[in-house]
């Protein structure tokens, strides 16, 4: 396996959040979507009626506080579907694959653009969010919100996980898409397993706990890192440029 250079993964980096920073309908989509993911959760919580056992108040609270870790799912689906077909569009993609970047060291800068904005986005609304509870809430829904510390390790500990994931499956989609818009909305498809997850244990079907939190993790763990193999196979320099594949000896 070829050794990764720093260098030139940061060079990646820095190069696709200037590209993303131009694109100005890419960044509003990017920054609305999570403000309309954050309204559910948002009126739920400040609405709800403080009535009820302990019980039932923290299992209430569970699916808004869910339904936001759909956050850092969605948000980098825009991004990771324009990150390969958008610059083939553009005609930036050809120039870029004639650099001494390696395959690995592309892909990684890439997606690491992504991730950045991605966590920082889901982190500050996580922290504005538990914020305004504290601050605002009614204090047995408030208690209950920080009672349930499962679901709150699971909001912190999954965002770059399920993150990760969004953005290989965007990016894989990207790699064969032919047109931007076509990416995005395959892209989108990557949230159905997290919704599914979600709803599992909203309903009680998985039950939140530290274990299974932490067995989740590393479930999607080994999932990101299997798919990061997959999108560095698919990533064939000479079709992106040529249309055809390349033949092999």
């Amino acid at each position: 396996m070829t050794s990764l250079d720093a260098t030139r993964v940061r060079a990646v980096v820095r190069k696709e959040l200037m590209e993303f920073r131009r694109k100005r309908t890419i960044v509003v989509t990017m920054a609305a979507l999570p403000i309309l993911f954050l309204v559910e959760p948002i009126v739920s919580i400040f609405v709800a009626a403080p009535l009820g056992s302990r019980s039932y108040l923290d299992h209430f609270v569970i699916l808004p506080l869910l339904y936001m870790l759909l956050i850092p799912v969605i948000t980098p689906s825009t991004l990771a579907a324009f990150t390969v077909v958008g610059e083939r569009e553009q005609g930036t993609l050809e120039p870029l694959l004639t650099t001494p970047l390696t395959t690995q060291e592309l892909i990684l800068g890439k997606a690491a653009a992504i991730m950045v904005p991605t966590l920082v986005m889901s982190y500050s609304i996580y922290v504005l969010f538990l914020a305004a509870v504290r601050l605002f809430a009614h204090p047995a829904i408030a208690s209950a919100v920080f009672h349930n510390g499962a679901v709150l390790l699971a909001l912190f500990l999954f965002a770059p996980l399920v993150a990760g994931w969004s953005i290989v499956v965007g990016m894989a989609v990207s790699v064969r898409a032919s047109e931007v818009r076509v990416a995005q909305q395959l892209g989108t498809l990557a949230s159905l397993p997290i919704v599914g997850v979600v709803f599992l244990m909203a309903l009680n079907v998985i039950h939140p706990t530290f274990e299974v939190a932490l067995i989740f993790a590393l479930v999607i763990l080994a999932i990101d890192l299997r798919a990061l193999r997959i999108v560095s196979r698919m990533f064939d320099r000479e079709r992106l440029v040529t249309g055809t594949r390349a033949t092999r000896s």
